[in-house]
């Protein structure tokens, strides 16, 4: 991750940056509800989990799914169930996200 990590910032002051790192914000009340995808297997699974949970203790409604046995970037696999199952997953969601703004 230390790899990714360098090829994305330009310093490490900006891996601090609550817009690359919205875990490290300090107030995440006014935020709109998310939906928060997880795998199994990926470096990036708890801190993905642990701004879930900083959502739900702020109020922000928050839907959490962890894919059993997958890795990171599972869902750009095509031939795998799971990926399926996720992005019709993820689509249900923004459908459900969208109507609701229409109703406002």
């Amino acid at each position: 991750m230390k790899w990714f990590w360098n090829h994305y910032f330009r310093a490490d002051q900006d891996g601090r940056n609550p817009y690359a790192s919205p875990l490290l914000a300090e107030n995440l009340t006014s935020l709109p509800p998310a939906f928060v995808m997880t795998a199994d297997f990926d470096p990036l699974r708890d801190e993905g989990e642990a701004y879930a949970a900083r959502l739900r203790e702020s109020g922000v409604p928050v839907k959490v799914t962890r894919y059993s046995g997958m890795i990171h970037g599972f869902i750009n696999i095509a031939d795998l169930r799971q990926s399926r199952v996720a992005i019709n997953e993820a689509a249900a969601e923004l459908r459900r996200a969208f109507a609701s703004t229409k109703e406002v």
